[in-house]
């Protein structure tokens, strides 16, 4: 085939008269030819964008190559690995762990990191992936056996933070970032959740019973304030009276109120002294405002 190929291709040259050099006119040196170009272009290769490519010489790391067309030499003497620089997204199971107050609780987490140094991901570490995993996963336990149960779940933020940088200092040297962690769910025990419930409506409790102790004990001040005001000019005291019967008789009550002057009280007071001291007064003042009957109160 090959023969006939170059028969084919020498024909119309000879037939135009024209004269090659020797060493065209030979089919091996086409041969050579075909073989050099085949060799060539089976030695590029293509990175996407998102990829870099580790290229080893006889098992020797030699280069990093990509994005984009590069060339290794073929036939084994070179080859490429692709490593994904994409940012990395790995949910970490949930886990058990213990409190710095001896609580039990169940949480997981997710982490999100991506490599930045692919031939350290590659030749340091066998499985970047599940190294970083298992690092993250270790590290969880520890920073929750750091902290009690109140921490760990008012500052999610702040142990994701601790977790991220713990994490991030082990993974430096596998050429990995570790970019945020965040727990994802945290389960704590039955009785734990009704003992919190507790502690809640306890405090809502003293809060409520303080507010109302501090508003008894400002209108007890404004009270005796009133009280004071009231000793200096005895005519409040008369319109006082005035409004209370006009808020009892605004009322649909049954209540019978039964009015005398103050002076008629004044006289029978100085009458009582003069003739058997404080308690006759008050007996007189009863026997003289008690009406045939009981009054109703409803």
């Amino acid at each position: 085939m090959v023969q006939a190929f170059y028969e084919s291709f020498l024909a119309p040259i000879q037939v135009l008269g024209i004269n090659l050099p020797r060493i065209l006119a030979m089919p091996s040196f086409w041969i050579g030819l075909g073989i050099l170009f085949f060799i060539i272009i089976s030695g590029f290769r293509i990175a996407q964008q998102y990829e870099r490519a580790l290229v080893f010489r006889f098992g020797a790391y030699k280069r990093t190559a990509g994005p984009g067309l590069f060339w290794i030499i073929p036939f084994g003497v070179e080859y490429a690995r692709k490593v994904d620089i994409r940012v990395l997204t790995d949910g970490i199971e949930k886990q058990e762990a213990m409190t710095r107050d001896s609580v039990p609780i169940q949480l997981n987490a997710v982490i999100w990191y991506r490599i930045v140094k692919p031939d350290l991901a590659v030749i340091e570490v066998q499985d970047v992936r599940d190294a970083v995993i298992q690092v993250a996963l270790t590290t969880l336990r520890n920073v929750i056996g750091a902290h009690p149960l109140d921490d760990v779940l008012k500052e999610r933020e702040k142990m994701g933070l601790l977790i991220k940088t713990r994490v991030d200092q082990v993974t430096e040297a596998w050429g990995v970032e570790v970019q945020n962690v965040e727990m994802k769910n945290i389960e704590i025990p039955q009785s734990m959740q009704r003992a919190m419930a507790q502690e809640a409506e306890a405090q809502r409790e003293k809060r409520a019973r303080i507010i109302k102790a501090s508003a008894e004990f400002e209108a007890a001040k404004l009270l005796q304030e009133a009280g004071r005001e009231i000793m200096r000019t005895p005519a409040s005291l008369e319109l006082r009276r005035m409004q209370m019967l006009t808020e009892i008789g605004a009322e649909q009550n049954t209540m019978t109120v039964v009015m005398m002057p103050s002076e008629f009280v004044e006289a029978a007071k100085a009458i009582g002294t003069m003739v058997g001291g404080p308690q006759s007064v008050a007996q007189a003042v009863v026997k003289a405002v008690a009406p045939p009957q009981e009054p109703k109160v409803e």
